[in-house]
């Protein structure tokens, strides 16, 4: 691959170190059992002081793993702690970016570990950009890998701070071969927003195709002969895998509903409808409610299905009234 000029002065910055980024708290025992909770860990020697006192260590250590987590930055972006760098080491991807590949992907995340870390210690870490690579030509796109060192190391009164662990952090930049289309605008200028799509998957295309044609299909099991809804890989009543679809009528009633207020989602009616509509082969689905008065829903009102095709691309299976349903189609 051409290397371009614009990369020189980025290929120069290889090597750069970036100041300390500081933990806000010190290694502490509250948080080391919350994040083993959360991870499942139950080695006592993080969580048990009488065992840890036993062991080799003589007292609580914390995970290796959880190395990254002391010098996370708080709940707001880079709220660091007092005396943290202001440098940035991600500088480097924003100068990839301004040449015209806008997309990232993390590709290797590994962690070294040179001790357990014990309770009190204060730790920080500093940055290396340790690599950019050629131009690489790959699936998603091309672009350069991007290699940062995090090191991390533990302070003491004697000056000499300790090193504990290494992140090696590397990325991919790069231009997508198969870029997104802009989203339209609006009138105003403002990105026009789609309806999500949903998932599709092997055990639900019949569903979503059927609604491409018009037609509510519910899984029905060939075994048991009863049917489910929503579609899953095997029956729910009598575990057999023996599944294809029926086409439901349509029709039903209204089981259960919730009017949205807040928060409000466009695309979404606002406030927006959405109801548990029991068919009347029995089983029950929820679907946003079409054409009808919020003011006027009621359990047991009888609703019938209609097809909304949504961007020129998504056909949804919508509930009205039946009466509205009726004169929407007349």
């Amino acid at each position: 691959m051409a290397d371009y000029e614009w990369l020189k002065p980025i290929r120069e910055m290889v090597g750069r170190e970036y100041g300390r980024i500081i933990a806000w708290d010190e290694v502490n025992p509250a948080m080391v059992r919350q994040w083993c909770e959360v991870m499942g860990v139950e080695n006592p020697l993080y969580t048990d002081a009488e065992y840890a006192r036993q062991s080799e260590f003589g007292e609580l250590v914390a995970p290796p793993s959880m190395l990254q987590s002391w010098c996370e930055a708080g709940f707001y972006r880079d709220s660091y702690a007092p005396g943290s760098t202001e440098d940035n080491p991600y500088t480097v991807l924003k100068l990839i970016e301004a040449e015209g590949y806008p997309s990232v992907v993390a590709v290797n995340s590994e962690l070294t570990f040179e001790r357990y870390v014990k309770m009190g210690e204060k730790l920080y870490y500093t940055t290396r950009f340790d690599a950019i690579s050629e131009e690489k030509v790959t699936a998603l796109g091309t672009g350069f890998f991007v290699t940062l060192i995090m090191s991390y190391f533990s302070t003491n009164d004697s000056g000499e701070d300790d090193k504990v662990g290494e992140l090696l952090f590397r990325v991919f930049k790069f231009k997508p071969a198969n870029p997104v289309a802009k989203p339209e605008k609006t009138e105003s200028g403002l990105p026009k927003i789609k309806r999500p799509k949903p998932g599709i998957s092997d055990d639900t295309r019949f569903f979503w195709e059927g609604c491409e044609q018009g037609e509510l299909r519910i899984q029905h099991c060939k075994a048991c002969d009863k049917l489910q809804h929503p579609p899953a890989p095997v029956c729910m009543h009598c575990h057999s895998f023996e599944l294809d679809y029926q086409l439901a009528s349509g029709k039903g009633q209204l089981y259960s509903f919730v009017v949205m207020h807040y928060p409000e989602v466009p695309p979404f009616d606002h406030p927006n409808p959405i109801g548990l509509i029991e068919l009347e082969e029995g089983v029950r689905l929820s679907a946003q409610l079409f054409n009808v008065d919020k003011a006027q829903l009621q359990i047991g009102m009888a609703l019938e299905v209609r097809f909304e095709t949504f961007d020129d691309e998504m056909t949804l299976p919508l509930f009205a009234p039946v009466s509205a349903a009726a004169e929407s189609l007349t």
